[in-house]
């Protein structure tokens, strides 16, 4: 009888939408510390958790490893030169290879001599996105396969990621793209990619800008600390604001990166232009100066540790968006 009564009653608890707790723990457990003073403890014996510095890190690891369903894109846009959109373009897509693994393209949608090409490896051949748009419907058929790509695109063999660039060595208008041709070669990226960031040009116009905003699902605004590239910026997110409401949306969710160039800049002048971009935008984050990102290859393991904890705070203010 009381087995009985017993099964009774759980019936109706379940009825009345009252689940019995779980014997499976959902929630992530927390690993001991790896870090700092608390990581050296433990390596000697004992068993402490990380300080709240530390678990921050964690979390935005644990964001910039997610994988999404569908595949995302993400437009890094400034209307002025030098303003970072090329370092930022390298550097996110390094941490998000890393973090989550393949499947992340880094590509130049830049008509006015584009140097993404110039700030990564080199594969074994020099093809361009020019040489990749007829073959767009080829890759786009029940024939293409992802290995085909490396015809086409520069891998990275550090970071995991590839590149796909523009043709610096020609004249704008022979690097001038359709929105056609954008679309074209969008739709095979996101065939074969789950995350595309793209490198932008300066001119706001452009089709070929305009077209990636339309197929961006988030924008990251690169700026230094110079008044001229701050306030490009933020006329920038104040012109999509009033260009459509999908437009609008974006700049209300974009991400806003402010790198320190200068050596010399203040962390006075740092926190002036992320207070100023906090009202434009979903979340601002501030990456300390690395010479390393001044000239050359850019590599996220030859920068500070400092730079590198920003940039994956820079991913994963991105990964948050999606």
């Amino acid at each position: 009888m009381q087995a009985e009564a017993a099964a009774s009653s759980r019936r109706r608890q379940r009825e009345q939408g009252i689940e019995r707790r779980s014997f499976l723990q959902e929630e992530r457990r927390e690993e001991p510390a790896r870090r700092g003073g608390r990581g050296f403890l433990n390596r000697v014996g004992f068993s402490l958790g990380p300080n709240a510095r530390e678990r921050a890190v964690r979390d935005d690891e644990h964001e910039v490893s997610r994988h999404w369903p569908g595949p995302r894109t993400v437009a890094v846009v400034n209307g002025k030169g030098g303003a970072g959109k090329t370092p930022a373009t390298v550097l996110l897509s390094a941490v998000f290879a890393q973090y989550g693994g393949a499947g992340v393209l880094a590509w130049d949608n830049n008509q006015t001599r584009g140097t993404l090409g110039w700030r990564t490896e080199t594969g074994a051949h020099d093809r361009t996105l020019l040489e990749l748009l007829p073959q767009t419907q080829r890759l786009l058929g029940a024939q293409g396969q992802s290995a085909d790509l490396a015809h086409f695109v520069h891998h990275q063999p550090q970071e995991k990621y590839d590149v796909l660039r523009s043709k610096p060595i020609r004249l704008a208008h022979e690097n001038r793209l359709s929105p056609a041709d954008v679309d074209s070669i969008h739709a095979v990226a996101a065939k074969f990619y789950r995350l595309i960031i793209i490198d932008s040009g300066n001119d706001e116009s452009d089709p070929m800008w305009l077209r990636m905003i339309d197929l961006a699902d988030q924008i990251v605004v690169a700026t230094t600390t110079r008044d001229d590239h701050a306030e490009a910026g933020a006329l920038l997110l104040e012109a999509l604001e009033d260009r459509d409401e999908r437009s609008a949306r974006l700049a209300r969710e974009s991400v806003v990166v402010v790198s320190q160039a200068d050596p010399k800049a203040s962390s006075a002048e740092v926190a002036e232009v992320v207070a100023g971009y906090r009202p434009l935008a979903r979340e601002v984050v501030d990456i300390p100066f690395d010479r390393e990102m001044v000239d050359g290859h850019l590599r996220l393991r030859a920068l500070s540790a400092p730079a590198q904890q920003a940039w994956l705070s820079a991913a994963a203010a991105v990964a948050r968006g999606f």
